[in-house]
């Protein structure tokens, strides 16, 4: 029944694209959607307007967790000293 009417679609947990587009949709959130927009019309503005900003400041997300940590992390959850 249902199922058929579902896709499944596989992304990686792990890959860090996916932390990063959380991270932007977040900030999306609490910049620009953390209130009632009246229509669809309205929102594409607003996400365009946003967008406009967040590019012209050149906001970058800045990813704090070096390989060099990952391995630590790796080595100490694995018992790999």
């Amino acid at each position: 029944g249902i199922l058929d009417c579902v896709e499944f679609q596989y992304t990686p947990v792990h890959g860090s694209w996916l932390n990063m587009a959380e991270i932007e949709i977040s900030i999306m959130e609490t910049e620009c959607l953390g209130r009632r927009l009246p229509d669809i019309q309205t929102l594409g503005k607003e996400l365009k307007a946003w967008e406009g900003r967040r590019n012209e400041k050149g906001k970058m997300i800045d990813w704090r967790f070096s390989r060099e940590d990952a391995k630590k992390k790796f080595d100490l959850e694995t018992g790999q000293n």
